[in-house]
């Protein structure tokens, strides 16, 4: 959700060199990422204007075959591939061994004051949700910036999140214990239900960058996780309270982790091939990710402006299409949390094997997470690139009053990135790089953990049959959203 608006010149994309997306994977991944930049670099694209950003209008046959061809031919690389080699790229390289580091109270203690000046300043600061420092550092440094950190280098909402600190303190002053139990039969459905919650308040609520609602919703929020991780306990955080569920799964993306004591890094997914398989609620948890993910690009384009009968070139407002998109959200995530399970029960019958289908849910659906992830960095790439210049300047002028608390001096906002044709296809091909990068390592990720479920050979590349067409499919439709015009 970009809160940036602009104008942007149609833009020609003309014939691109060649990318270097990764430097540190496989010589197979690097040639099929290279193949994707080389052929989807060639051709017409466009930068369309639309009052809520930056839409592309990529030459979608070349971009979405060479997508589409990329994932395919990694499905074709791993029939040939020895089964040791797939599984030997995710064993983490050993690193040091880390000290348990104290602190992370005092952290979260200081988060928590970070949050109420934030708060305060949605209610009282400027009313223009580019210049007030709270929308901008909910939406665009929390819900893009530190999604991402997080999905890349690990769990640092672990020592950042604002109710650890508060919690122990509280407890520690009062000798409060917890009285309440949470039930395990619950297992992730109150997350469940309050992540929904969110994303139906992110892409359906008509007003949420209003700095004074936003406010109301973060204070309330706070208030109510707080009281009720004084009354569960810690186990509040870890089963029910949406973000840190949700920021906990993403970090078994990261490249780096802690394991045996030591540090560890490897190819983004190796921290999901080494844990055990979900629980059921959370791994229905991770396949709403991609689907809430999918449809925030969605239900931008002009496509779904013309299921809901609408111009987008004279959109009503967000409050006409409140039921519409609401209903769109969740239809997208039971949608998709079905269509997974039969890709995986499909996957698993052609295999002829014995392992139930819920069991098969909860093995495969962490390896949507580099797609969500990859999906993620590349849909808000360009609003991150406008609105974090405006979360700097209101830093350094929280009030509106004319402050320079950064000593920043006279700075403006530029979207000249988007105007000339190095920038632009820089950008472009970052996005596009994202979106298949994420898809390659889903699709290898899968296949590890079917080998190492199944056992090497037929019976492991039956089973991911069905969802390497599925993995295809996303990619198409991953790309192409990517490609379509947005008219918000």
């Amino acid at each position: 959700m970009g809160l940036s608006t602009w104008r942007c010149a149609d833009l020609r994309l003309v014939r691109a060199s060649r990318l270097g997306i990764i430097g540190a994977m496989t010589c197979s991944l690097r040639l099929i990422l290279a193949s994707l930049a080389l052929a989807a670099s060639t051709g017409a694209a466009h930068a369309h204007a639309s009052e809520g950003g930056l839409v592309l209008l990529l030459p979608t046959d070349l971009y979405v075959g060479a997508g589409a061809g990329a994932v395919a031919l990694t499905v074709l690389l791993l029939t040939v591939l020895p089964d040791r080699v797939t599984l030997g790229l995710f064993r983490p390289l050993a690193g040091p061994r880390l000290p348990r580091l104290p602190g992370r109270v005092v952290v979260s203690c200081l988060s928590f004051l970070v949050l109420v000046a934030l708060v305060g300043i949605g209610a009282v600061g400027p009313t223009d949700p580019q210049k007030n420092l709270l929308p901008l550092s909910v939406w665009t440094l929390f819900w893009v910036g530190l999604v991402t950190l997080q999905g890349l280098f690990g769990n640092l909402w672990a020592w950042v999140n604002p109710w650890t600190g508060p919690v122990a303190v509280t407890r520690e002053i009062t000798g409060a214990r917890a009285a309440l139990r949470l039930s395990p039969r619950l297992g992730h459905a109150v997350a469940i239900a309050t992540w929904l919650g969110f994303a139906a308040f992110l892409l359906v609520d008509p007003a949420p960058a209003d700095p004074r609602r936003l406010a109301a919703v973060v204070w309330g929020y706070w208030v109510f996780t707080f009281a009720a991780t004084l009354a569960f306990g810690p186990r509040w955080l870890r089963r029910a309270e949406a973000f840190t569920v949700f920021l906990g799964i993403y970090a078994r993306v990261a490249i780096l982790g802690r394991r045996g004591g030591r540090l560890r890094a490897g190819v983004p997914g190796w921290r999901i091939f080494a844990a055990r398989a979900p629980l059921p609620g959370l791994s229905v948890l991770m396949v709403m990710m991609l689907a809430t993910g999918s449809f925030d690009g969605l239900n931008e384009t002009f496509w779904w402006f013309s299921v809901l009968g609408l111009n987008p070139l004279e959109f009503p407002g967000r409050s006409a299409v409140v039921l519409p998109n609401l209903a769109g959200l969740l239809v997208a995530n039971a949608g998709l949390v079905a269509a997974f399970a039969l890709t995986v029960w499909a996957g698993l019958r052609l295999a002829r094997s014995e392992m139930g289908p819920g069991d098969g849910f909860r093995l495969f659906a962490p390896t949507l997470l580099p797609i969500a992830l990859g999906y993620h960095v590349a849909h808000y790439l360009t609003s991150f690139m406008v609105d974090g210049q405006y979360a700097l300047l209101a830093a350094t002028d929280p009030l509106g009053r004319g402050d320079d608390l950064l000593g920043l001096g006279k700075v403006y906002v530029t979207t000249g990135f988007f105007n000339t044709l190095g920038s632009m296809r820089v950008i472009w091909l970052s996005m596009a790089g994202a979106v298949v990068l994420g898809h390659v390592i889903a699709v290898l990720l899968a296949h590890a953990v079917a080998v190492r479920a199944l056992g090497p050979g037929r019976r492991a590349a039956l089973s991911q049959a069905p969802l390497a067409i599925f993995m295809i499919f996303y990619t198409l439709f991953g790309l192409w959203l990517l490609a379509s015009p947005r008219g918000l």
